[in-house]
């Protein structure tokens, strides 16, 4: 099996360093450009990406990443078309003005969608929701 894990890291703002780290790995069963969309996504929540911080160029990430620079536009692409990101012509890409309630309510809808597939997959071979349940209550115990 061949693992291949390439990082970026791009430093912004001499004042305030923010620091994107991009790790794209084969194992990683995601396509390359979901893998760059969700690694912005989860920095822009956690606050590692502010609002207004530039992005590299779609060519200078895709350098860094070893990518295509059409994996790169794609997840910017899909970036800017769910609102994280705005791309102005000629000065770059963007992170959008997006509130915390807002990302924190777009991942509880994601996290319904995923368990709805979840329990459709387990409807399939007999596992019924409350056993989902017991197993989301064994994590709870798991965590404390």
């Amino acid at each position: 099996m061949y693992i291949l894990n390439i990082q970026c890291i791009y430093g912004q703002n001499s004042l305030k360093e923010k620091a994107l780290f991009i790790v794209i790995s084969a194992a990683n069963p995601d396509p390359m450009y979901k893998q760059v969309t969700d690694q912005v996504k989860d920095a822009i929540a956690k606050g590692s990406l502010a609002s207004g911080t530039k992005l590299p160029s779609i060519r200078q990430m895709a350098r860094e990443l070893s990518l295509s620079p059409i994996t790169i536009r794609r997840a910017y692409h899909d970036l800017e078309n769910e609102g994280y990101l705005i791309t102005r012509a000629g000065l770059g890409s963007f992170v959008a003005g997006i509130s915390r309630d807002e990302l924190r309510e777009r991942k509880a809808q994601e996290i319904r969608d995923e368990i709805r597939r979840i329990v459709k997959h387990a409807e399939t071979y007999g596992i019924p929701i409350g056993e989902i349940g017991r197993i989301v209550d064994e994590m709870k115990k798991a965590r404390r």
